[in-house]
């Protein structure tokens, strides 16, 4: 849908309507007024945001803190911000009477290319862990081709912020909250990369099967021209993609690694164990970066040297350095067991204290106990709404295993036990495992606390290298 058909709507007597006032937000009524500047808009928001919206001194801006399935089904376009899940009750209500949801992604790529058609040159990323790294990494090498890269999406830069920019090549992370929308106007993307897919944000999907078929709309109902894919993940192994060329990375035949050697088919292009990607997952996901810009019609190989120039992100496995004989390491990001165990993986020859917990969304953590029976850290301290229930798990693998275990009521009684438990000897590793929502309002919140409990200035740790175009 174009912002054009919205002002259509609105000339029929439809209501257009924004549904949050949060980056996304922000950003959908800056480009629809940019092209639609009489268009009416209500915006549905909880009061304080209607009090920020209304200095924004718009006439045309009626804001609405009463958010119902009738408000919702008065409208006949909502713009919906990403972290608003359409299976919630009113929004399912609303979708029933005929009210149409729409994201800003769908509004953006509705620019680019008519339905049906390819959008040249984008190139989505998603998979529930790597992509913000994967999708900077992609943007860093394109750049070091001498393209025009924009780097947006959910990493930290709306794409409706970028409404009216020219690039030669788009870098675009998608959530699994944003995966759909790419499919709502029925453009294609150029090029879609998935990097893994395990159970995540359950609360805002409903369920894993739901989440799982969200995701997977990136390549199923978007059909991107070609998909890269990760062949050590089953889910994407399995897939059948009849609208969409696949290039698999992962295999003997194209990217891989082995060991810390990275490969083109039989052909050894550099040892990676140098690179500033923490985690083996990371340096595989160089790999599929490869393989989308070869997808691209570039040489890559002679770009996959300029990695060593990469920047790595804030707030995963992100190192903020030494106190008092322990190393620090922020990866407030993890929000998935899995993370967690692949946090642990980076530092497994070390004595490590992991915090873990957070706000519970419900994610079975038996595989995470039963990998700590044999690879567990030295201590580890649950905390947050989820922690009494992964303690429970845990007791008995510890006894059993032999690892310290203990409960914190917040996190700074978690770092004060992980400090005890090293004794000043080791690594101090934050990857929760869980979402921050309830004791903080993101995981960034949650990393900046954490940087300022070890005395680390929580300012320097946050900027996100080359956001936007260059």
């Amino acid at each position: 849908m174009r912002i054009s058909q919205l002002e259509a709507i609105a000339a029929n007597g439809g209501r257009i309507a924004l549904w949050g006032w949060g980056r996304e937000g922000r950003a959908a009524w800056r480009a629809i007024r940019s092209r639609a500047p009489a268009l009416p808009l209500t915006l549905f928001c909880n009061p304080d945001e209607a009090s920020d919206a209304a200095t924004l001194g718009d006439p045309l801006l009626t804001c609405d803190t009463g958010i119902d399935a009738a408000r919702l089904s008065a409208c006949a376009v909502v713009v919906k911000s990403p972290g608003i899940s359409p299976y919630a009750r009113d929004a399912m209500a609303a979708a029933a009477q005929g009210t149409q949801f729409v994201g800003g992604t769908a509004l953006w790529f509705a620019t680019r290319a008519a339905p049906g058609e390819v959008a040249a040159g984008t190139v989505c990323v998603t998979g529930t862990k790597g992509k913000s790294t994967t999708t900077a990494l992609l943007a860093h090498l394109l750049r070091a081709h001498g393209l025009r890269t924009a780097l947006a999406g959910n990493i930290g830069l709306p794409l409706l912020e970028l409404l009216d920019a020219n690039a030669d090549a788009w870098a675009i992370e998608l959530s699994s909250y944003q995966t759909g929308d790419v499919a709502t106007g029925g453009v294609r993307p150029d090029i879609a990369v998935v990097t893994n897919i395990f159970p995540e944000h359950l609360d805002w999907h409903g369920s894993e099967a739901q989440y799982v078929d969200d995701k997977l709309a990136l390549l199923n109902r978007a059909r991107p021209r070609i998909a890269v894919l990760n062949a050590n993940d089953p889910r994407l192994a399995a897939l059948v993609l009849p609208d969409s060329g696949i290039h698999w990375f992962g295999t003997p035949e194209g990217w891989h690694l082995r060991g810390e050697v990275l490969y083109r088919g039989d052909t050894a292009v550099m040892d990676t164990s140098g690179l500033p990607l923490p985690g083996r997952h990371n340096r595989g996901n160089l790999c599929g970066v490869l393989t989308a810009i070869e997808a691209l019609g570039i040489d890559a190989a002679p770009l996959a040297a300029a990695a060593v120039d990469f920047v790595p992100l804030p707030h995963r496995l992100q190192p903020l350095g030494t106190r008092d004989g322990v190393l620090w390491i922020n990866d407030s990001i993890s929000t998935t067991p899995h993370a967690s165990l692949a946090a642990l993986d980076v530092y497994r020859d070390r004595r490590v204290a992991l915090l873990v917990g957070g706000h519970d969304r419900g994610l079975d953590w038996q595989a995470f106990a039963d990998a700590m029976r044999t690879g567990a850290p030295h201590a580890i301290v649950t905390m947050g709404q989820n922690g009494p229930r992964i303690f429970d798990l845990l007791a008995p693998v510890a006894r059993e295993a032999g690892f310290a275990l203990s409960a914190a009521e917040d996190l700074e009684s978690a770092i004060a036990q992980a400090r005890a438990a090293l004794d000043g000897v080791g690594v101090l590793l934050l990857s929760p495992g869980a979402p921050s929502f309830g004791a903080y309002r993101d995981y960034t919140t949650r990393g900046r606390h954490f940087a300022a409990l070890g005395g680390f200035d929580p300012d320097a740790i946050m900027a996100i290298p080359g956001i936007g175009i260059a």
